[in-house]
C-alpha cells in the first residue's frame, strides 16, 4: 500500500470498452487516492494527521532544532549565521485560505512560492522577516510543477542565489519558512535522496516527481518555503512530506532549484510554461489487474483513459494496454511516467514498449504542449 503523502496544504493559521472490470477497479482505486490528498489540503487548523506538509518545524530562535547539526554547519557562522543571513528573502504569504511561505526571486518584489498556496487567489499579503507586510498580486502560475510567482508590493529586496545544480547525497540542508503559522522558522537536516518520486501521486498530482528528500522537517506553511545548502544557496522549493502516521521518520521533499528557476524564467516570458504531453491517464498494474487482463507481468504502466485527439490517441495507443518502457528506461510505476516526460519537450518523439494482450509492439509517439485545462497527462 502507497503512503500517505501530498503536497503541503497552506496552512490556516491561528484565528483563521473491452475490459471494464480491471480499468474500473485501478479507476476506483485512483478516486479513492485523490480524495485522501484533497480531504488533506482543505482540512482546517491544524491539518489532519493524513496526507499533509512534513513534521513540525522548530522556530527560527532554535534553528537546528533537536536535528544533529549537518555536515558544514560549523564553518562560517554555522546555522544561526545561514539563517540570519537568508532570513530576509523569505516571506510568509497570507491568503483567504490560510498560509504559505515563498522567496524572493528578484529585487523588484517579485516572489517564487507553490502554486498551491496561492490557488483560487489573485490577491495575497507577504510578510516579511522585517515584520513588514504588503499586497501582492498573484502574476502567474504553473500547476503542473506547482509552481507561481507572485508581485509583493516592495522592491530593494535581497535576492538569493539559486542553485541550478543538484545538491550531493548527505550535504547539509536547511529550511526556512512559516510551518503551522510560526513565521521566521529554520529546521536542519541533510539531503537524503534525488530524484524521488512519491508512490500513488500520480492520480491526483503532476508535481510530485523528480523532487529532492531531505530529513529536515517540514510542515504545513512550509509550502513554497526555502531549502538551502551550507553555503546558503536556494537548492530546493518546499514541497511535500510524508507524515508520522504513515510511518515515516522526517521523509520531506523539495522542487529541485534548478526546475523552479526554469518554470520561472517560462512564466516571466510569457506566464505559462511548457510541458510535454502524451493525452492519457496512467494507472497502477497490480498482479490483480494483470490476471484480469491475462497478462503476466505486473511492471508496467496500466492506461486507463486516452484522449482521442492527442498524442498518445493519434499513435494508437488504447485503454487496457499497459506501457512497459519509454526510450528503453523501464516504466515501473505512474510516477516513473510523469517523472520522463518531465525531461521532454513538446514537438519530441518518442518510443514506447506497449503490452496489449499477449502481444508487445513499439508505438512512436509525437509529444504535444499540454492544453491548460486537461486532465490527462
Amino acid at each position: 500500500m502507497s503512503p500517505a503523502i501530498h503536497p503541503e496544504p497552506r496552512h490556516r493559521g491561528p484565528g483563521t470498452p473491452g475490459r471494464p472490470g480491471p480499468l474500473r477497479t485501478a479507476a476506483a482505486a485512483l478516486a479513492l487516492s485523490a480524495a485522501v490528498v484533497l480531504s488533506a489540503c482543505t482540512g482546517g487548523s491544524p491539518p489532519p494527521p493524513a496526507p499533509t506538509a512534513d513534521s513540525v518545524n522548530t522556530p527560527a530562535a532554535s534553528p537546528a532544532g533537536s536535528a544533529p547539526a549537518p555536515a558544514g554547519a560549523d564553518a562560517a557562522g554555522g546555522i544561526p549565521q545561514l539563517v540570519e543571513n537568508l532570513a530576509p528573502s523569505v516571506v510568509t504569504i497570507f491568503t483567504e485560505g490560510g498560509l504559505g511561505s515563498g522567496v524572493v526571486y528578484s529585487e523588484d518584489g517579485l516572489v517564487l512560492t507553490n502554486e498551491h498556496v496561492i490557488r483560487g487567489n489573485t490577491r495575497v499579503e507577504v510578510a516579511f522577516a522585517d515584520g513588514q507586510r504588503v499586497e501582492g498580486t498573484v502574476r502567474a502560475t504553473d500547476p503542473v510543477t506547482d509552481l507561481a510567482l507572485v508581485q509583493a508590493d516592495r522592491t530593494g529586496l535581497p535576492k538569493p542565489v539559486y542553485q541550478t545544480t543538484l545538491p550531493k547525497v548527505g550535504e547539509g540542508a536547511v529550511v526556512l519558512g512559516s510551518p503551522l503559522g510560526f513565521e521566521n522558522t529554520a529546521t536542519a537536516g541533510i539531503i537524503s535522496g534525488l530524484h524521488r518520486s512519491i508512490p500513488g501521486s500520480a492520480s491526483n498530482s503532476l508535481s510530485l516527481v523528480d523532487l529532492i528528500q531531505t530529513d529536515a522537517p517540514i510542515s504545513p506553511g512550509n509550502s513554497g518555503g526555502a531549502v538551502i545548502n551550507m553555503r546558503g544557496e536556494i537548492i530546493g522549493i518546499s514541497e511535500a512530506y510524508i507524515p508520522p502516521s504513515a510511518g515515516a521518520v522526517a521523509l520531506g521533499f523539495a522542487i529541485p532549484a534548478a526546475t523552479a528557476v526554469e518554470v520561472a524564467e517560462e512564466l516571466l516570458a510569457d506566464g505559462t510554461a511548457e510541458h510535454a504531453y502524451v493525452g492519457l491517464t496512467p494507472g497502477e498494474l497490480t498482479a490483480q489487474i494483470a490476471e484480469q487482463l491475462g497478462i503476466e507481468q505486473v511492471s508496467g504502466v496500466l492506461v486507463l483513459a486516452v484522449s482521442e485527439d492527442g498524442p498518445a490517441g493519434r499513435a494508437g495507443i488504447r485503454p487496457g494496454d499497459v506501457l512497459e518502457s519509454m526510450e528503453g528506461v523501464e516504466l515501473t510505476a505512474p510516477e516513473k511516467l510523469l517523472s520522463e516526460l518531465r525531461g521532454r519537450n513538446p514537438g519530441d518523439t518518442v518510443n514506447f514498449s506497449v503490452k496489449r494482450g499477449d502481444e508487445t509492439r513499439d508505438v512512436k509517439v509525437d509529444l504535444a504542449e499540454r492544453p491548460r485545462d486537461s486532465t490527462t497527462r
